[in-house]
């Protein structure tokens, strides 16, 4: 068994990411010790973008939205979060 590294502080979460995405982390972590963490209330980190839609599929998606009771912007993020689901099902089913 090896011994692990200690985990250097971080300033700030940039320098944070920056490290872990240059460093191993089974160098810091035994993963054979950790234990599943749940955190249910945490909300994630949102990004405002522009997005420039024709007419005709932003009255579509409306409609579908307010069908279903929820925000067009509500059913755009659900649309796409399926998508991406779709999409990594697939690769892991090619590789």
């Amino acid at each position: 068994m090896r011994k692990q590294k200690e985990v250097p502080k971080f300033k700030n979460e940039a320098q944070e990411r920056e490290f872990w995405a240059n460093h191993d982390s089974t160098d810091f972590v035994d993963w054979d010790k950790a234990e599943f963490a749940s955190f249910s209330k945490l909300k994630p980190t949102m990004k405002t973008i522009s997005l420039r839609l024709p007419e005709f599929v932003l009255n579509e998606l409306r409609t579908m939205a307010q069908k279903r009771d929820v925000s067009y912007q509500s059913m755009i993020k659900i649309f796409i979060k399926e998508r991406i689901d779709q999409e990594r099902k697939q690769q892991v089913l090619r590789q």
